[in-house]
């Protein structure tokens, strides 16, 4: 059995060697002369899918927040890596290209992360424009669905800047039926209204992303592995059982440390992490105002305390980005 690891939080940013939030890497054996960054967070989102900052605010944001390392992991789209590519400063902190791919099979729903991929390569790029074809498709039905069934329709104009956006989804329309009075809160939209219709079309299978994912030269890692669909937690055999499935694809890692995960369910993902032998990464799920979560919410105290998997990914991490 693994170590519990108690998560006590520290002010993000310590201070450390080469500038905030890093320290010297020979602590935690990823090489004599390199640097890793104390605090991390890996999961955040942006206005290119349902977050609320820009790309390049979260820049700033995360500069704020005193992360030494961060990846942009929107919904199904890459255009955000892009502008943080773009507009990020040699001194700002590590960033890692990334995204998140939503999938389903028979086994049920996943979420897949993708790091350190190559943003030209062709296999990512594609799948990204087929999921955003997908989403594009369960928006107009849930339009139809919220028209036909409760009567909840929006102007022409609402419409067309909804349908422009990237990768537009439930919180946007939700925030129209409570901008036009139909709904208390955006909440109330989506778990009453808009998650009574059960969309059939298109998905992404987990084999499809991971493939992509490795084609383009990236890690797949399992978001949030203890989550199931709406509420529901995942653990023991049922968790295994994913993770066997989810391995025999390809994945390479688990998000074990997350903002919404009980020192239990930490535990398990460690565990399995090790047992499987995959990288251990550390996310927020930080969405800006449409979530209560702020950057640096990970539930891990810092990467010189965190387990050696972990560590690995950071280095490697480095080794491409640094």
């Amino acid at each position: 059995m693994l170590t519990v690891y108690s998560h006590f939080r520290r002010a993000p940013g310590a201070a450390g060697q080469g500038g905030p939030g890093l320290t010297n890497g020979a602590a935690c054996g990823i090489t004599d002369c390199m640097k890793y960054p104390e605090h991390i967070d890996l999961h955040l989102h942006s206005t290119v899918s349902d977050g609320t900052d820009t790309p390049e605010e979260l820049i700033a944001c995360v500069r704020e927040a005193g992360m030494g390392m961060f990846s942009l992991t929107d919904h199904d789209a890459l255009k955000g890596c892009g502008a943080v590519l773009r507009a990020r400063k040699a001194s700002d902190p590590v960033f890692v290209p990334g995204i998140e791919i939503s999938c389903r099979d028979e086994g049920g729903k996943y979420h897949i992360l993708a790091y350190g991929y190559d943003p030209a390569a062709l296999p990512l790029r594609e799948l990204a424009q087929t999921c955003h074809g997908i989403r594009m498709s369960k928006v107009r039905k849930r339009l139809d669905f919220l028209k036909e069934q409760f009567g909840m329709s929006f102007p022409d104009r609402e419409v067309e800047e909804l349908l422009a956006r990237d990768n537009p989804g439930k919180p946007h329309i939700a925030n129209l039926m409570v901008r036009y009075g139909y709904v208390p809160t955006k909440e109330v939209g989506i778990k009453e209204y808009l998650n009574k219709l059960h969309v059939r079309s298109e998905y992404i299978r987990p084999e499809t992303a991971i493939r992509s994912i490795l084609g383009s030269g990236g890690i797949p890692v399992l978001a949030h592995p203890s989550y199931g669909t709406g509420d529901e937690i995942i653990v023991g055999e049922e968790m295994e059982r994913r993770i066997q499935h989810l391995k025999g694809f390809g994945l390479m890692g688990l998000e074990a440390f997350y903002s919404g995960f009980t020192d239990r369910l930490i535990q398990e993902n460690l565990e399995y992490a090790e047992k499987y032998g995959l990288y251990v990464t550390a996310g927020s799920d930080y969405h800006g105002k449409n979530k209560l979560v702020r950057i640096g919410d990970t539930n891990l105290p810092s990467v010189s305390e965190a387990p050696e998997r972990l560590k690995q990914f950071v280095g490697k991490m480095l080794e491409r980005f640094a």
